[in-house]
């Protein structure tokens, strides 16, 4: 009588196994010789390790990527305290500035102290400085149709941007400065409150100071904050 063919070995679905101890967890209670024998891949190295090395291995692994992100966001949280205390100090500091050129002297002291920023220009539209008795001082310049083509064309269409500044760029919009023999870098934002003011410039001689991808949320709020100042009437700004 011919042999028949032996049965084909049935094995497990890996997933379903997995699913099933999923829905079992007391499968071990009362097997725990049988935890010791599992074996599995080392993480690190070849060959096996015990389901128990392997879970100590996993459990400090997370530990230390636990203690990983603690570092960053307490880093995050200095970082923010600084900024906020530079912030303070700079809307401080401008606050006390009897006109709007010590308004200008102001922003360009608190910015390189506090910010490490060495350049900055406050161009205003003429009807901001027509009723001033003398012309404006540096960092701030009078508006002219050259100067404002130039800035919006730099924006593009943008409330605030950071770009490149070619050396002709920075002898025309921060004359008041020496121009470096390469491209600088520069955050630019308009300055309007209901009507358009002009323009701030916050500008680096190291063309990857201000890149591209930065985001401007401060020059914004810097611009609101100057905005505001230049248009404040009283004896405090403007006599």
């Amino acid at each position: 009588m011919p042999r028949s063919a032996p049965e084909p070995r049935k094995t497990l679905d890996p997933d379903r196994v997995a699913e099933w101890l999923a829905r079992h967890p007391e499968f071990f209670v009362g097997r725990e010789g049988l935890l010791q024998q599992l074996k599995v891949p080392h993480p690190e190295a070849r060959g096996a390790t015990s389901l128990l090395e392997r879970l100590v291995h996993d459990l400090r692994q997370r530990a230390e990527q636990a203690e990983w992100r603690l570092d960053q966001l307490l880093e995050s949280a200095r970082h923010n305290e600084a900024q906020y205390r530079r912030t303070r100090e700079l809307v401080l500091g401008l606050l006390e500035a009897e006109d709007n050129d010590a308004l200008g002297q102001a922003l360009a002291t608190q910015m390189a102290e506090r910010f490490q920023i060495p350049t900055v220009a406050l161009w205003c539209e003429p009807s901001l400085t027509d009723r001033e008795p003398q012309p404006p001082q540096p960092p701030r310049q009078v508006l002219d149709d050259h100067a404002r083509a130039r800035l919006a064309a730099l924006l593009d269409g943008r409330t605030s941007r950071c770009t490149r500044l070619t050396p002709t760029d920075w002898a025309q919009l921060l004359p008041h400065t020496d121009a470096p023999r390469q491209a600088g870098s520069c955050a630019l934002a308009r300055l309007a409150l209901g009507e358009p003011l002009g323009y701030l410039i916050l500008a680096s001689p190291d063309p990857d100071h201000f890149r591209a991808s930065m985001d401007t949320l401060f020059t914004e709020y810097l611009s609101d904050v100057l905005s505001r100042l230049l248009m404040l009437p009283g004896p405090t700004l403007n006599g």
